[in-house]
């Protein structure tokens, strides 16, 4: 399976995921300072909605470079991917 190759891609993941492990830290401080079950309940929801949203992007990333790839499209042609995978991450995101 190929790696995802695109600098800016991959860098909007990374930060993302920075985003969920800072996240992940404060439940695991409420947890320590003694939150109630419902605050960390709505933190453990934010964190994996954030997990969820990052999983798509990164899929979405992938699929965008390996169709540009298999199709040799040129620039007119990958506005034409661009668009249509901007359309359906759209979709799978109101499946949550």
């Amino acid at each position: 399976m190929a790696a995802l190759t695109n600098e800016t891609d991959r860098t909007d993941i990374l930060n993302r995921l920075r985003r969920a492990e800072g996240q992940i830290r404060g439940v695991q401080r409420m947890i320590e300072e003694g939150e109630s079950c419902l605050k960390i309940g709505q933190q453990f929801s934010a964190v994996r909605k954030a997990l969820d949203s990052t999983y798509l992007r990164m899929t979405m990333c992938f699929m965008e470079q390996e169709l540009s790839s298999c199709l040799g499209a040129d620039d007119s042609q990958k506005a034409g991917i661009d668009i249509m995978l901007k359309d359906i991450e759209g979709l799978l995101a109101r499946m949550h």
